[in-house]
């Protein structure tokens, strides 16, 4: 890639399968080419909730030195890919209240002509998974950006079973992010980075 593309992978995780996700898209992205942030959406939850969960107090730990992402953050960028778990079908509370911050750059027409593409988890099979991600590309529509889903565009998807973006089940913590999910990821964030380098060409 001539001109690296600045890609920002802003994520919000409780118990770290979606920030493990996260860091496989990371690592794809710059092994592709691209300038790299990794950053979380804030916490909304109390401590007390928190500390009462285990795997959500672990997970929240190590990633305490994941920056919090900014609207700089998302205008510096030419890809962007949200990740979130699923909540009741949709994306959680904390990323949506950092894209809620967005409408400054939303009514400057900066959030326009970017990629953006979506990942998720949930701890049960067909959890709301699509539809999370289906309501999150709503959004990006009122953005005006461009959404690069990875469709059943490379044989390796039929695996994963999702054309709208990676996706993973969890199991309440006892599947871990495995071959089929990196895969995925890694993969959805290649053809995210082709497609947006395409563009720039235009």
């Amino acid at each position: 890639m001539s001109t690296p593309l600045n890609v920002a992978i802003v994520y919000y995780s409780s118990t770290g399968t979606v920030a493990e996700i996260a860091k496989e898209l990371r690592d794809a992205a710059a092994k592709a080419g691209g300038e790299v942030r990794l950053l979380k959406a804030a916490e909304l939850a109390p401590r007390a909730a928190i500390d009462a969960n285990p795997a959500w107090a672990a997970a929240h730990a190590a990633g305490r030195d994941i920056p919090e992402a900014t609207a700089e953050d998302i205008e510096w960028a030419d890809v962007i890919l949200f990740g979130t778990p699923t909540r009741f079908g949709n994306i959680s509370a904390q990323l949506k209240q950092f894209i809620d911050t967005l409408g400054g750059l939303w009514s400057e027409g900066k959030l326009a002509d970017k990629v953006y593409s979506g990942f998720t988890s949930s701890a049960t099979l067909h959890g709301g998974q699509e539809t999370t991600l289906l309501a999150l590309y709503n959004t990006i529509h009122h953005f005006g950006g461009l959404v690069v889903s990875p469709g059943f565009t490379d044989p390796l998807k039929f695996a994963d079973g999702n054309p709208y973006g990676t996706s993973h089940v969890d199991a309440h913590g006892s599947h871990p992010v495995d071959d089929t999910t990196r895969a995925a990821a890694r993969y959805q964030a290649e053809r995210a980075l082709k497609i947006a380098a395409r563009l720039k060409t235009v």
